[in-house]
C-alpha cells in the first residue's frame, strides 16, 4: 500500500519521518534486522537466521507497495533509521479478511521518544482505510515495554500462546495474544 510520509515531533525535539520504504533502504534494513534481533530477545529471528540478500530484500519492498491490504513503514531520525513497522492481512479468505497483523520494532538508541505510539496510531490509520476491522498481534510474556505500550494504544489482551517461542538457552516464552478494534 502506497502512503504519504509524516512527520512528527519527538519527546527529545528532534524530528521523526515515518514513510515508506525504497529500494534504496534495502540493505540497509537487512542490518537493522540484524541489530535489533542481537539487541533483544523479542524478536521471532536471531541475527545469524537473518539471511536474505539486498535484491530479496528490495523484492519484499516491492511487494508490500504493491499490494493495497498491507504497508511496511520506516521511521528514519535525522537521516538514519530508526526502526520499522507495518501490518499484513491475516489471511486471504472472506472469514479472515477483517483482520491484520501488526509488528513494529525499533533501534534500542530510539526507544522511549513516542516513535512507537506515532507508527502503531499511523498504521492503525492506513490499515482502516485498507478496510481492516482488527487488528492482532503477538508479544512475549515478559516484554513488559511493548505490552504497556500496545495498552496505551487501546489494543486489549485476549490469550496466550503457550510456549510459543523457545530460546537458545532452551526456556520457554509464552505470547500475549493481543487486538484492537479498529471500528470504534
Amino acid at each position: 500500500m502506497d502512503f504519504s510520509a509524516k512527520e512528527i515531533k519527538l519527546k527529545d525535539g528532534r524530528t521523526c519521518v515515518l514513510r515508506p520504504p525504497t529500494k534504496e533502504d534495502a540493505a540497509a534494513l537487512i542490518e537493522y534486522l540484524k541489530a535489533t534481533a542481537g539487541e533483544t530477545p523479542y524478536l521471532v529471528s536471531y541475527p545469524d537466521e537473518i539471511g536474505f540478500t539486498a535484491s530479496e530484500e528490495e523484492k519484499i519492498l516491492k511487494e508490500r507497495r504493491e499490494d493495497p491490504r498491507s504497508v511496511m513503514m520506516l521511521a528514519e531520525v535525522d537521516g538514519r533509521l530508526a526502526g520499522n513497522g507495518g501490518f499484513v492481512g491475516a489471511g486471504s479468505r472472506r472469514k479472515l479478511r477483517h483482520r491484520c497483523e501488526f509488528c513494529i520494532a525499533l533501534y534500542r538508541d530510539f526507544h522511549r521518544l513516542g516513535i512507537g505510539t506515532a507508527l502503531i496510531v499511523y498504521l492503525m490509520e492506513l490499515a482502516r482505510q485498507a478496510g481492516y476491522e482488527q487488528m492482532d498481534l503477538n508479544v512475549h510474556e515478559d516484554n513488559a515495554a511493548a505490552i504497556a505500550l500496545y495498552k496505551k494504544c487501546g489494543f486489549i489482551e485476549s490469550g496466550r500462546l503457550h510456549n510459543a517461542v523457545k530460546l537458545d538457552d532452551g526456556s520457554y516464552r509464552d505470547y500475549i495474544l493481543m487486538y484492537k478494534p479498529l471500528t470504534e
